[in-house]
């Protein structure tokens, strides 16, 4: 679970990246990993869609922040 949480996250953050240099630059460094393949760049966002949902049911079901007050 540990493990799955991380690559999730980590997965979110690299989107987050580049997301950050498209609006700073207007260049899409996304679209550049994947080699200019759209197909590739679709799937690569629907990975992150699925570790979004897996992120927020995580901290949903297992609620982390529940001893901090």
């Amino acid at each position: 679970m540990r493990f799955s949480a991380t690559i999730c996250l980590l997965n979110l953050v690299i989107l987050g990246i580049c997301g950050g240099v498209y609006a700073f630059t207007g260049f899409n460094l996304l679209y550049f990993l994947c080699f200019s393949n759209i197909t590739a760049m679709r799937a690569v966002l629907g990975l992150c869609f699925v570790s979004a949902l897996f992120s927020f049911y995580a901290l949903l079901a297992f609620k982390p922040f529940r001893g901090l007050k």
